[in-house]
């Protein structure tokens, strides 16, 4: 994650060379994630790593360009793709031309094509989204924009890597299939149906399923639903 954030910054940094970057005090990045409800610690641990890398490897030594330090400024998107749009017009509204998100492939899908849509009708005013994280590979292909850096794996391609993992073992010979109703959890169980497929078409998938996001407190059912399946390995 740190060597991902510090990536980040690197291209915040790179691309914060502008006239109104050089004037401005700080130069000032919109973290949109989850800080309440049920992913608020993924998104707070998130912020804490953007925020050390920033003021560690930034701003210990100096800041950037002519002193200017990172700074920066949370809004909380409650993992919705509604709110995220929301706080993104708050932060475009305070002048913040850098918005980093990475949890929640939908948030992302709503972010990349709000920020395209604004960065066209304002090419003097435009704003850099930093994926860190949402990796649905739709992101970087169909829906693919100039404006949006993501500097994680998609879900591919870490498929890809587990499903050879999983091909190699002889004794695997059964897999359950279990993720988040979204666009990233779909993306996966597509990925793995594909994959299995080609390099092991053996492997019998005994359970393909969906639960909904964030809602879920007590998963004892589906881990007997996976128990009774007799999977001999879980991709979730």
């Amino acid at each position: 994650m740190q060597k991902t954030i510090t990536f980040g910054l690197t291209a915040a940094l790179a691309l914060s060379v502008s006239a109104t970057a050089l004037f401005a005090e700080n130069v000032k990045i919109a973290y949109i994630d989850p800080l309440s409800g049920p992913f608020a610690s993924t998104g707070t641990n998130g912020l804490h790593q953007y925020e050390f890398a920033a003021e560690t490897l930034v701003n210990a030594k100096g800041g950037v360009l002519d002193g200017q330090m990172f700074e920066m400024v949370a809004f909380d998107n409650k993992v919705s793709p509604k709110e995220s749009l929301i706080q993104l017009q708050v932060a475009i509204d305070q002048g913040i031309r850098y918005v980093a998100q990475g949890n929640s492939s939908g948030v992302a899908h709503a972010l990349t094509d709000a920020i395209e849509k604004h960065n066209k009708r304002n090419p003097d005013d435009r704003v850099l989204f930093l994926n860190y994280s949402a990796v649905d590979p739709a992101l970087t292909n169909e829906n693919c924009n100039f404006w949006h850096f993501r500097f994680d794996a998609n879900a591919d391609i870490k498929m890809d890597a587990l499903t050879d993992v999983i091909a190699e073992n002889q004794d695997i010979k059964k897999v359950y299939i279990i993720g988040q109703d979204y666009s990233f959890g779909k993306a996966v169980a597509d990925a793995a149906v594909s994959m299995l497929g080609e390099k092991r078409p053996d492997i019998e998938i005994v359970g393909n399923e969906l639960h909904p996001i964030g809602k879920v407190k007590d998963f004892t059912p589906y881990a007997r639903k996976i128990i009774a399946s007799e999977a001999d390995a879980v991709i979730t």
